[in-house]
């Protein structure tokens, strides 16, 4: 289980130090969780937060009991701790297969290297030895960053908007590619979007405007509450929701 107590963040900016993330308290106990909200709420924050890429300001996070606040991002990996970036990473002189079988953290034949790959509609012959650089548009690289997750299978992943810079095929197969995650995987699973069609596959759904955690439930209790006008911030999220369809 993942918890997270009372976790701040703060930020200097030029009119001073701007609140981000303010006194969030949350656990996630398995499954399939969508964190969505306005753009700016603190969404990426939080997710950058679990993986240890940001520090909190105050607060602890705790992975199955322990304290892991004060680790890297490394030590959290080792522990089971998976993200995926909004704009994935280049590596200049790795190649694809190489990568995936990093992520395996074990000798993975070329045949399981490819399978991963063919999960996230890409063709594996035309990729596995293409190197991890400029050559690869951002929807390619996004689809083989999540490949690298799928191939570590570990007990928290996490993906920053997935969805973006994918076409609408790869989008479509993408959610399957989620769906077969539950279910063979366990664990948890963290997917911060603004996409109805992922909050619709999720078990749970948290919902963060201007750093707070607003809303946070089984999808069927949250989501309704997202598409009622009567709250500005879910007004300003079902525009984001409609821009993100289109």
């Amino acid at each position: 289980m993942l918890e997270l107590k009372n976790i701040s963040f703060g930020a200097l900016t030029d009119d001073g130090k701007k609140e981000i993330i303010k006194d969030i308290s949350i656990k996630f106990d398995g499954g399939f969780i969508a964190i969505t909200g306005p753009n700016g709420g603190g969404k990426s924050t939080l997710a950058k937060i679990i993986a240890g890429i940001e520090k909190p300001t105050c607060g602890k996070i705790y992975l199955d009991g322990e304290d892991i606040t004060g680790l890297s991002v490394t030590e959290r990996a080792r522990r089971g701790i998976s993200f995926a970036f909004q704009q994935p990473v280049r590596f200049k002189g790795i190649t694809v297969n190489d990568l995936i079988r990093l992520a395996a953290g074990r000798d993975i034949t070329v045949s399981e290297a490819c399978d991963y790959l063919s999960q996230v509609g890409l063709c594996a012959r035309d990729y596995i030895n293409r190197e991890v650089n400029a050559s690869l548009s951002g929807g390619e690289l996004k689809r083989i960053e999540i490949a690298t997750v799928l191939a570590r299978g570990t007990a928290v992943s996490i993906f920053d908007e997935p969805e973006a810079g994918i076409d609408l095929w790869s989008f479509s197969n993408l959610i399957n590619v989620f769906e077969r995650m539950r279910e063979r995987l366990g664990g948890t699973i963290i997917i911060i979007s603004h996409q109805e069609r992922i909050l619709n596959i999720a078990d749970k759904v948290a919902v963060l405007a201007a750093g707070e955690l607003t809303a946070y439930g089984e999808k069927e209790a949250v989501l309704p509450g997202l598409l009622d006008d009567s709250f500005d911030a879910c007004k300003v999220l079902k525009d984001s929701m409609k821009e993100a369809s289109v």
